[in-house]
């Protein structure tokens, strides 16, 4: 909920980041006629919401620290259990 909370507060951001410029050049011929032209250019300036990227930032690293404790939790797991079930090989296989 809460990052898609933030993307939806980057991309409202980024819409009204839009900025529309206008431009009219009028000319006159050497008969007199009058020809006016408008130009309309729209551009949209992209807005970087700090804040929201610190946070998706933060919240990534979190994910990658999760994954790399769970990862080290399940590697210690299996070596006690690999530990473990050689020594049961040990005292099953073991002459008396």
């Amino acid at each position: 909920m809460r990052i898609s909370t933030t993307v939806l507060a980057a991309l409202l951001v980024l819409a009204l980041a839009c900025n529309k410029q206008s431009e009219t050049v009028t000319t006159t011929d050497s008969t007199g006629t009058t020809e006016t032209k408008t130009t309309t250019v729209t551009a949209t300036v992209p807005a970087i919401d700090t804040t929201a990227t610190a946070e998706i930032k933060q919240d990534a690293k979190d994910a990658v620290n999760s994954a790399k404790n769970a990862a080290k939790d399940a590697a210690h797991a299996t070596g006690t259990a690999l530990e473990k079930a050689g020594k049961e090989i040990q005292k099953k296989t073991k002459k008396q």
